[in-house]
């Protein structure tokens, strides 16, 4: 159902999806595009974006050489934000070509798959084998090669990069 031209959501079924109606994706999973470059969303998140989003979702691009997949209600928010930013900064503009510029809806179809442009198969160099990043609000999906690639720099830095710890993880206790 729309209002004004907008979708509307149920708050019953906001609440059975999580916490104040906010769908957790967690977990590293390893998926397979297609031929025509259909991702198969696995099946335990399925009843979560079909509540939350009707299985609607948007993809766009991450600095990381990665696609951001979002139900499109944290997307419109996202974008929202996003539209909000000082647009006469430079690097506001990179971000906002970026990730308004490839911005790409996505519908599940009746077997839980999306189909994902090839403009966004060749930011993330996706060709069959990849990793579904769930990330609380969103999804990463990566390369499964950038992504080992990557995940072995992370964790082979460590502490040793130099970098101070952002205040706000200071104080988490893990």
């Amino acid at each position: 159902m729309t209002v004004a031209g907008r979708p509307t959501y149920s708050v019953t079924k906001w609440y059975k999806v999580g916490k104040n109606g906010v769908a957790m994706f967690r977990g590293a999973t390893r998926v397979t595009l297609d031929a025509k470059g259909r991702l198969a969303i696995p099946s335990r998140y399925r009843e979560r974006l079909a509540s939350r989003a009707e299985g609607k979702l948007v993809a766009t691009v991450d600095r990381d050489q990665c696609l951001l997949i979002y139900p499109l209600p944290e997307w419109e928010e996202i974008e929202r934000k996003l539209d909000r930013l000082p647009a006469l900064k430079n690097r506001v503009r990179q971000l906002q070509r970026l990730m308004l510029g490839y911005a790409t809806e996505l519908e599940m179809d009746g077997q839980g798959r999306v189909l994902l442009s090839r403009e966004l198969r060749d930011f993330a160099g996706l060709d069959k084998q990849a990793m579904l990043v769930g990330q609380g609000k969103k999804f990463e999906l990566w390369d499964e090669e950038r992504w080992k690639a990557r995940l072995d720099e992370w964790l082979s830095t460590g502490d040793h990069d130099g970098e101070a710890l952002p205040a706000e993880l200071e104080s988490l206790s893990l």
